[in-house]
C-alpha cells in the first residue's frame, strides 16, 4: 500500500488548510496578472483565405470562426496511416476535455481543431472517439500561412481575433501550457497523489504510477503492441469507446498498417 498522509483533529487539519491558501490565492492572483498581460500582447495579421479542410471540403481560416470575432485552435497532432491506437495520446487526452462548448460561444469563441494529416482518416478518429467540436485538417501548404515550424508546431493552442476580412494571431503556447485544456490535470492536482508522474515532488511512498513519457496518457488493457517505437497501450478514453461497441476503423490507410489488437 502506498503511504498516505498523518492523520490529525480537524482543527490541525484546517490550520494546514488555511496556511496553504494563503499560497493558492497568490497563485491565482499572480495567474490574473499573466491573463492581464497576455491580453497586452502584441499580434500579428495571418493570411485569411488560408485553405483548410472540413467535412464540406475546402474552407478557409476565417470561415472557421463561424462569425464571431474569436477563434481558439487546438492544433491535434497526427500519424497519418497507423492506428487509432497509435494516435497521439497527449492531443487525445487535451482534445477529449473540450466538450462543453457553450460558454465560449457566449464570449464569442469559437474552439475548433485544426488536425494534422488527411481529413477523412483524421475526422473517422473523431468519430470514433465521440467528439463533436469543428475538426479541420490542415493541408501542408497551409503551414508556412499559419507559422506552422518551430517553435509553432501540432500540439500547440492558437489563438486569433478577427477584424472584419482580417485575421490576426494573438496568442500562442505549447508544452504545459496547453494544461488549461486538461481539466483532470486540475483536478487530480487537488488530491493527495496528485498526478502520479516521477517529476512531482512528493513524499517518500506516494504512488508513481507514470513514467511521464506519453505514457500517463495511456493505459493497458489487453493486446497492445504498437508501432511507435516505446510506446504501448492505448490512449486511455479509447477503452471506454471500444467496450461500447465503437469501431477503431480509421479508413483503409490505416487498416493497411501490420497492426493486432483484437
Amino acid at each position: 500500500m502506498a503511504a498516505i498522509p498523518q492523520a490529525v483533529d480537524r482543527d490541525t487539519y484546517q490550520k494546514h488548510i488555511n496556511q496553504l491558501r494563503v499560497r493558492e490565492k497568490a497563485h491565482t492572483r499572480e495567474g490574473d496578472a499573466i491573463a492581464a498581460a497576455r491580453r497586452r500582447l502584441p499580434m500579428v495579421e495571418v493570411d485569411p483565405a488560408t485553405p483548410l479542410v472540413g467535412a464540406t471540403g475546402e474552407i478557409t481560416l476565417i470561415d472557421a470562426f463561424e462569425g464571431r470575432t474569436q477563434l481558439f485552435a487546438s492544433y491535434h497532432m497526427w500519424h497519418a496511416g497507423l492506428s487509432a491506437a497509435d494516435q497521439c495520446e497527449g492531443c487525445t487526452f487535451n482534445t477529449g476535455q473540450a466538450l462543453e462548448l457553450s460558454y465560449l460561444h457566449s464570449r464569442d469563441v469559437t474552439f475548433a481543431v485544426f488536425c494534422q494529416g488527411p481529413y477523412d482518416e483524421s475526422n473517422q478518429y473523431r468519430k470514433f472517439m465521440g467528439w463533436d467540436m469543428p475538426w479541420y485538417s490542415i493541408p501542408e501548404r497551409s503551414y508556412g500561412r499559419l507559422a506552422i515550424k518551430s517553435p509553432h508546431n501540432f500540439g500547440m493552442k492558437a489563438c486569433y481575433l478577427r477584424d472584419g476580412g482580417r485575421v490576426f494571431e494573438t496568442y500562442w503556447t505549447t508544452g504545459r501550457g496547453c494544461e488549461p485544456m486538461s481539466g483532470s490535470y486540475g483536478m487530480l492536482d487537488m488530491t493527495v497523489f496528485g498526478r502520479q508522474e516521477p517529476w512531482e515532488d512528493s513524499p517518500d511512498g506516494w504512488p508513481k504510477r507514470f513514467r511521464g513519457d506519453s505514457d500517463q496518457f495511456r493505459t493497458e488493457e489487453g493486446e497492445t503492441s504498437t508501432v511507435r517505437s516505446g510506446i504501448i497501450g492505448r490512449p486511455t478514453p479509447q477503452w471506454a469507446r471500444l467496450a461500447a461497441g465503437h469501431t477503431d476503423d480509421l479508413g483503409p490507410a490505416a487498416s493497411a498498417a501490420e497492426h493486432h489488437y483484437h
